[in-house]
């Protein structure tokens, strides 16, 4: 309980934090939003190449943006925590009675809520945009369950990152090595029966690739065991990320 209650503490923390500089939270909406309009339109007739698998590319792209959303939003959470390092503000809390574990799951639960509002406002421009919900209110909540879980997963292994190398430069070199390459090998913006060999056989190993699934299955209202399958393999992949930042985390304590 107490862990639960200084997570509760920590995150409110974090979240007043946000509503004081929103200007990086609409930044991080503001892209995913022109990709939503532009992609729409300029690959619209896409849908028309046979075997492409849907009529609609906005109906096809707002799931995947939604992901992309979540992605790039919890990428660079270890930003924050390398702040409060170089601030002196973690090793302070430190010092405090607070439960060790709390001080990394409050940013990830941080960030795994903020990619969820994003999410949440992607879906909301492609439904102006004409995209529909095919598989009703459940179908949206499994859009923002995958992308709160792939928020969470990356959040964590951003933050293991920044207390592992406490450089900024090295956390965003490393982030964009990683990240990049995960969403074109994934069914992001393409569908994968229009993808070469090598690629549609590599985002089977891509949790990316298995969010953007999860979240298009449950869009469309379709597919409930690969739904079901790409969802466990998402929370495992999270799960390994949250132990890698607990590890992370000893380690630095332990170096102090």
């Amino acid at each position: 309980m107490e862990m639960l209650r200084d997570t509760w503490y920590l995150f409110l923390r974090l979240v007043r934090g946000t509503l004081r500089m929103p200007v990086f939270v609409i930044i991080s909406i503001v892209q995913p939003i022109l990709w939503v309009l532009l992609f729409g339109q300029l690959f619209r007739a896409v849908t028309t190449i046979q075997g492409f698998g849907a009529s609609s590319y906005v109906q096809f792209l707002a799931p995947g943006i939604a992901i992309m959303t979540a992605l790039f939003g919890a990428a660079y959470s270890g930003m924050g925590l390398l702040a409060d390092i170089d601030r002196g503000v973690l090793d302070r809390f430190l010092a405090t009675p607070v439960a060790r574990g709390s001080l990394i799951a409050a940013r990830i639960l941080h960030a795994a809520t903020q990619v969820v509002l994003q999410a949440l406002i992607i879906l909301g421009v492609a439904t102006l945009l004409g995209a529909r919900p095919r598989g009703g209110l459940a179908g949206v909540a499994v859009v923002l369950l995958a992308a709160s879980l792939l928020g969470a997963a990356f959040a964590a292994f951003s933050n293991a990152l920044a207390l592992l190398a406490r450089r900024q430069e090295l956390v965003i070199a490393v982030m964009n090595f990683i990240v990049l390459p995960m969403t074109f090998l994934s069914s992001m913006i393409m569908s994968r029966n229009l993808m070469p060999g090598w690629i549609s056989a590599a985002s089977r190993f891509n949790p990316v690739n298995w969010a953007v699934t999860a979240a298009r299955d449950g869009f469309e209202g379709r597919a409930p065991d690969e739904l079901a399958r790409c969802l466990a393999l998402l929370a495992g992949f999270a799960l390994l990320c949250a132990v890698l930042s607990t590890r992370a985390f000893g380690r630095y304590r332990r170096a102090m």
